[in-house]
């Protein structure tokens, strides 16, 4: 069996790695993939452009694909599944008129509300004096929510008045992430603990995956600029068992009741990121089409089942009756990321030193490639992922800094507080 994967981050690492041990498959072609999928066994790149969906059609057709796992969220929002499936490949992933709950920020709230989904407060704008005004009644800090695809930069927590006033100017006026930014979502600040609460999902019929938690916070202490992720760990204490069932019962399965309801039934990786409050109740931040990066990295970690089978259960709509099984012991991430991020940063940085490898620890290639000499150079902000399992909470936290500190990487950081949060509650 051959499989394209579609993307070249971290999550797709994970995804590639997972898939190469299943035993049904022979090839895996990753599109355009980095420095870390070129070494796994059975899969090369290929220089495609994860937003081309024209030549990554053109690819699979080539290639005679039997799967396509797409692991980002522009070509979902772009309608990449809607275009395989048109063309008769098997494609996962939700078409776009479903995606648009991580594509458009305002729909995913008009349909939180309309289906009872418990969520922040909030109001959309296109034109900048109705938002201004606004501004001056909502209760600080406030969130600003650029309603489109920006890249994991599009939201700002602002704690005055005027901060969330420059926020709202910046999108809509100064148009600072593009079209992106020309709806803005403005929405109340939520006390809690955050959550990742991540399915596999075909209709109405869905396998919870573990929950997980990650820090989007660049430096220790949760301080510095939101990122698209500096480490993450699985499972979250912080959802009990009795808070899992809130959160089935409350979010995910009314989200795909009423996808169903509204006709735009979702297969695919379903992703609700969550604030739990001081009385384990969870509301919805956002909902993502796809995997979150870096949670994938721990849970394909923690994955013993064949990840094929369970995406072929969901295409054949058959997940009612295929169960996943997982690794008792927690997993824990690590990002290595370049200096400046998530800001400017310089590219190809030698790396040197890195984890060999294994099932229980592995360094999860992100922004990486080799370069014309033939090393491994850095070519993204965020750099890398080392993860890996421990019997507790302290025991993979220790084992994957020791590897990361192993390391040699110039103008590179990573947190040093990685999982805090759950090691406390331990």
């Amino acid at each position: 069996m051959k499989v394209l994967i579609i993307g070249s981050g971290g999550r797709e690492h994970a995804l590639a790695w997972k898939i190469s041990q299943s035993p049904r498959v022979t090839d895996i072609l990753v599109a355009p993939g980095n420095g870390g999928t070129s070494t796994l066994n059975k899969t090369r790149n290929i220089t495609v452009a994860a937003e081309d969906i024209d030549q990554l059609l053109q690819l699979a057709q080539q290639e005679s694909v039997d799967l396509t796992v797409v692991g980002p969220e522009a070509p979902l929002v772009e309608g990449i599944v809607d275009r395989f499936s048109d063309a008769g490949l098997r494609c996962f992933g939700p078409r776009a008129a479903a995606a648009q709950l991580e594509g458009s920020k305002a729909f995913a709230k008009d349909f939180m509300q309309r289906h009872n989904i418990p969520t922040a407060a909030y109001a959309s704008f296109s034109e900048l004096t109705p938002a201004l005004e606004y501004l001056q009644q909502q209760p600080l800090p406030v969130v600003i929510k650029a309603s489109g695809l920006a890249a994991g930069k599009g939201v700002i927590i602002a704690e005055t008045l005027q901060q969330a006033e420059q926020a709202v100017r910046s999108m809509l006026q100064d148009e600072q992430f593009g079209s992106a930014g020309s709806q803005v979502v403005i929405e109340a600040f939520l006390q809690g603990e955050e959550a990742s609460f991540i399915v596999l999902a075909a209709g109405t019929d869905y396998i919870a995956f573990p929950t997980s938690q990650d820090h989007k916070r660049a430096f220790d202490g949760d301080l510095g600029p939101n990122t698209g992720g500096m480490g993450a760990y699985s499972p979250a204490p912080v959802v009990t068992d009795q808070i899992k069932a809130v959160i089935e019962s409350q979010v995910i399965q009314p989200t795909l009741q009423g996808l169903a309801d509204d006709g735009l039934p979702f297969t695919g990786f379903l992703y609700a990121g969550l604030m739990i409050d001081d009385n384990g109740q969870p509301r919805v931040l956002e909902y993502n089409c796809r995997m979150g990066d870096p949670e994938t990295q721990p849970l394909m970690m923690r994955l013993s089942s064949d990840l094929l089978d369970l995406i072929d259960a969901a295409l054949d709509n058959r997940l009612a009756s295929i169960d996943a099984s997982w690794d008792h012991r927690p997993a824990l991430g690590i990002v290595l990321a370049a200096d400046g991020y998530p800001g400017s940063y310089h590219k190809g940085i030698a790396l040197d030193n890195l984890p060999t490898g294994g099932s229980d620890l592995v360094a999860f290639h992100a922004g990486t490639s080799v370069d014309d000499a033939g090393r491994l150079v850095t070519a993204g902000g965020r750099v890398l992922c080392v993860t890996a399992l421990g019997e507790d909470f302290t025991a993979a936290r220790d084992n994957a800094y020791d590897a990361i500190r192993q390391i040699s990487a110039k103008d590179c950081f990573f947190r040093n507080d990685i999982g805090h949060r759950a090691i406390n509650r331990d």
